[in-house]
């Protein structure tokens, strides 16, 4: 399969009296965006606002922040098996606005959703602050059940992104990008010499409003499977997860997975990129031993030299993350686990509620439990009050003054486990 991927440059967002790109600016039709996105019943309301890169904004609570796209030419649509019909995605060209973001805001379980600062100490942990985002600001209609409430917002912030995306359908884009993947037999022929290596993703799949879908269905009814890696980055996997903000995968975050993008660019150079393994989270011992089972025995059907593991979220898929290392490595694999801590304040607690001797090659997103200072800006979209009881907050994590005194898994994307944010560490 072979995608090209057309980047439009975004550098500044504007409201206009037409939805478009010119010169590099985003010019958005507020109106019609709100009629896009208000067709739901159970929102009682919806309101657009504007964040730019170095304005003192703060945006809270952050459910999720969403890429504007567009499918140009090839099979399938955007977001299939949501916002389009069920065909295989991954093939022929699409436009992205880069630099461009749909952010959604609401007060949905209030403790698992996320901050966004556009500048000050906050910026310099979440890649949004150096995005031009569209926020929707959405209020539920009285009495509405929490995962009601999530599902409300997800559409519609697939929806903006669609809506926004097509203002670049006939626009040229100002860098493409091409990724392919041959069939597995061929790219062994290929490159005879090279290390075979894939990816496994492990989705959040927890339970109720901790969900992922993939073509549209909850990953949690999935066994792993094998996907072809530009099928994600064409939008195949979006989130629906309300979970801590700092190792949250937003659907940003799928469609600009970092280990792929750096695997497609060491493949036929240092490594062999035959493809990827999706595979699930799992809240029993069960359902652990099954998808870290049909996890490990795939990656020897594809006959693999190497295997990266990437985690979602913390503390009980740590178990799922080890019992894919291990059982990886038992495969005669060598297999690198990307995940994050919780280390404490202070740095000197266990890392990880698992551990195993085999998963002695370990690649981390820094420990969500540093605690930040946030001064007060000027402007807050959407609401402050759910600070003190947001993940990663306290009881007085607000301040009188409007500051805020957190620790970074308050942050949306301060320690993702893809590595797309800033964060590491080194053993000695």
């Amino acid at each position: 399969m072979r995608l090209e991927i057309g980047n439009i440059f975004i550098k500044d967002v504007q409201f206009g009296a037409e939805t478009k790109v010119e010169n590099g600016v985003l010019y958005v039709n507020k109106e019609e965006l709100i009629a896009e996105v208000s067709g739901d019943e159970n929102l009682a309301s919806v309101d657009v606002d504007l964040a730019r890169p170095g304005e003192s904004v703060r945006i809270t609570p952050v459910k999720d922040v969403i890429e504007p796209r567009t499918k140009v030419e090839g099979p399938g649509g955007l977001f299939p098996g949501v916002l389009s019909k069920v065909e295989t995605v991954g093939s022929g060209r699409t436009h992205v606005l880069k630099g461009a973001a749909v952010v959604t805001t609401g007060k949905v379980v209030a403790f698992q959703e996320g901050i966004i600062d556009m500048t000050g100490p906050g910026a310099d942990y979440t890649p949004f602050s150096k995005t031009n985002n569209v926020v929707l600001i959405m209020e539920p209609v009285e009495g509405l059940k929490q995962h009601e409430h999530e599902k409300a917002l997800r559409m519609a912030g697939l929806k903006a992104a669609a809506y926004l995306g097509k203002a670049g359908k006939e626009v040229a884009a100002d860098e493409v990008n091409s990724f392919e993947t041959l069939p597995i037999l061929e790219s062994v022929a290929k490159y005879p010499e090279l290390p075979k290596v894939a990816y496994v993703q492990m989705l959040q799949t927890q339970g109720l409003m901790h969900d992922t879908y993939v073509y549209g269905v909850d990953a949690k009814q999935i066994i792993p499977t094998i996907i072809n890696p530009t099928e994600i980055m064409d939008g195949a996997i979006i989130s629906g997860n309300c979970v801590s903000a700092c190792d949250k995968n937003t659907t940003y975050h799928h469609l600009n997975n970092p280990v792929i993008q750096d695997m497609f660019a060491k493949h036929g150079k240092e490594i062999n990129f035959v493809g990827m393994i999706i595979t699930n989270e799992n809240v029993y011992l069960a359902d652990k031993e099954r998808s870290s089972n049909w996890t490990a025995r795939l990656t020897e059907y594809l006959g693999l030299d190497g295997a990266i593991v990437s985690q979602e979220g913390f503390g009980n898929p740590d178990t799922d993350l080890i019992m894919n290392c291990k059982k990886i490595e038992q495969k005669g694999v060598k297999t690198v686990i990307i995940t994050d801590e919780y280390a404490g304040r202070d740095g000197a607690s266990q890392s990880l509620a698992d551990a195993d001797p085999l998963a002695n090659a370990v690649v981390t997103g820094g420990n969500a439990n540093e605690v930040i200072e946030l001064p007060k800006l000027d402007r807050v979209i959407g609401y402050l009050d759910p600070v003190d009881i947001i993940a990663g907050g306290f009881d007085g994590s607000l301040k009188a003054d409007g500051s805020i005194t957190v620790e970074l898994q308050a942050i949306t994307g301060a320690t993702n486990e893809m590595g797309f944010n800033k964060l590491t560490a080194r053993g000695f």
